[in-house]
Order: C-alpha cells, then structure tokens, then sequence
C-alpha cells in the first residue's frame, strides 16, 4: 500500500490561521521587531498547530536581507535638498519604514560616479529594496535598477514610458484640471500654463489635466511653456509667456515654485494679482502660504507619497503582492486668485 507525502502547510496558511498578514507570520519567523505580542503568540500557535517547517532556502535569503532600503533621487543635491518637496517625501518614507524595521539610505543619482555606485550597490545586494522618484524619459537610473531583478522597486510617480507593476502617484492631471476649471469659473478668458520638464510623467499628466479643462469649457489651451520645477525657472517662463501672450489673465503653475517666480515676473512686469492676472501652484508648499499675495494651490499628500512608498516596498520585501495607488488632491484657495 503505497501512501501519498503530505504537503507540507505554507506560511500562507499559517497566516491564515493566525489572522495575521503574510508579512507579519514573516516576521514572527524571523524573530523580527515591531510585532504585538497578541499576534507573535497567535502565529507561534498557528506554527505548533499545522505542523509548520521553515523552508530552509527560504530562511536563509532572510538572513542575508540589510533591513535597509534607498530612496534614490536622480537629480543634484543642490537642487534637492533646495526644495522642501523631498524634505517630506522623506520624513513620511522614514516613518513608516521605522514602523516596518527598516532603515532609509538616501542616494542622488544625476551623475556617472552616482550612477555607477548605485549599480554596484544594487548588484551587491547592499539594500533589499528601492524607491525611486523624478526620473526622466530614458533616464539612465531606469536601465539601472530595472537589471536589478532581485531587488522590489517601486516608483514615486509614474515614469514616462512602460507602466511599471508597483508605484504610488497623486492625481496630477485631476489637479490641473481643477486648478484652470477654477480660474475659468472666476471669469479669467485668457488662462495658460507654466509646466514643468516634458520629458517627465508629472509634467506631461498637469497639462494633461489643463488642457482637458480648457477644451470641456469651449477654450483653446495655449501651447506649455516649459521651465524647471525652480522659482527661477518659473520666473523666467512667465516673463517668456507674457512676451508672447501679453493678454494672459490666468496662470495654473507646475509646483508652488514656478508660480512664486511667476508672482515675481508679474510683479517686475506692473501686472497686479490677481486683479490683473490669477495664479495658481500646485504641491501646498510653504511658499505658497507665505507668498505675497498668498498662492492659492492645488495640495497634494507629499508626506502621505513618502510613507505609502515606504509601506508598499516593505510589503513587497515581505512577499506580499500590492496594488498601485493614486493618492488624491484637491484646491486650496487663497487671495492670488
């Protein structure tokens, strides 16, 4: 009489039993941090009950994890650490990764020695995962970390380009969108947009956004007028824009920073705002609230992008599978308009 082996139970069903996530039973096993004694006892339970054995290859790749993931920036550090965006990308992705048992590393990659570093530390396994923000079309970093296969990525904001499986975004078309239907309903005829690099996914989505507001409401939408994400660039666009259309009454901004370089253009130029011209940023930065006049804006979760980047790639170096997610914005209105 021959007897059929039987199947040896998965840590999936250990979680099951426990009423626990996978990453959690994950957790226990590894004798890993941030886990409530409630529900350590119940998967310890769960393990004697089904008879559970560790899969040994398995347990050693968890061994040879750092519990440490990068944050990997492609642009200058003057740049970025110039602009306060990042400053809270970064303080929600280290919260939440503390609350994972993780730790941040943060790497800027816009140079060939950056770069170049990068893959070595990818190829060696220095970190267990990445997250990735403002890349460009054909940026280098994405051949990078795309032969990385064993390292998880996921992407703040969507690149220019193939979807990727795992990233976190904010609606950046719906809030334009709502930014130049806002400044229409205000009774601007002449509303055009300030936009940021075109070879990047958020600037193409925010104009996106106004130009569908422009044609729904019967108006041509002007050509975009591209500057650099910086309050010099959005200065010297706004001065380039007023060149060409002197007639314009209505300006939705690509970040709060543009639009206070365009406050500043206009200012130099006699335009009074709004009287003359209405103008709105989008990120609901400080700058925005201390501007003078005070920017009204479209506010995105910046610090909300950080940490649900964070729990997501955790998620992912716990096995687990997430979803993308489109995180919301909505206007704030303020006196520039």
């Amino acid at each position: 009489m021959t007897h059929t082996p039987r199947r040896r139970p998965t840590l999936d069903e250990v979680a099951e039993r426990a009423g626990v996530s996978r990453s959690a039973a994950s957790r226990v096993l590894n004798n890993a941090p941030h886990v409530s004694r409630e529900k350590r006892e119940a998967v310890l339970r769960a393990i004697q009950e089904l008879g559970y054995v560790p899969n040994p290859t398995a347990r050693a790749l968890a061994a040879r994890q750092k519990n440490v993931v990068a944050l990997v920036i492609s642009g200058e550090a003057p740049s970025i650490f110039a602009d306060p965006f990042f400053a809270r990308v970064i303080v929600g992705a280290s919260a939440a990764l503390e609350e994972a048992g993780l730790h941040l590393m943060l790497c800027l990659a816009a140079s060939d020695r950056s770069r170049r570093g990068l893959a070595e530390l990818l190829h060696a396994r220095g970190v267990d995962g990445v997250m990735l923000m403002a890349v460009r079309e054909n940026d280098p970093v994405l051949a990078i970390v795309g032969e990385a296969a064993e390292v998880p990525v996921v992407f703040g904001g969507r690149p220019v380009g193939d979807e990727p499986p795992w990233y976190v975004d904010v609606d950046n078309a719906g809030g334009t969108r709502q930014a130049a239907e806002h400044l229409l309903a205000r009774g601007r005829q002449r509303v055009a947009m300030l936009c940021g690099p075109l070879d990047t996914r958020v600037s193409r989505e925010r104009y996106r956004g106004y130009r569908e507001a422009m044609i729904l409401a019967g108006r041509e939408p002007l050509s975009p007028v591209c500057g650099d994400f910086t309050e010099p660039g959005g200065a010297f666009v706004m001065a380039e824009l007023l060149e060409r259309h002197p007639e314009v009454d209505g300006i939705v901004a690509a970040n709060d920073n543009m639009a206070a370089g365009a406050l500043r253009a206009l200012r130099g130029a006699g335009r009074a705002v709004p009287g003359d011209v209405a103008v709105v940023g989008f990120d609901d930065l400080d700058v925005a609230r201390i501007a003078d006049p005070a920017l009204t804006t479209v506010h995105q979760p910046i610090q909300a992008l950080g940490s649900e980047m964070a729990r997501m790639l955790a998620a992912l170096i716990a096995g687990e599978e997430p979803s993308p997610l489109l995180l919301p914005t909505r206007l704030v209105v303020r006196a520039s308009t």
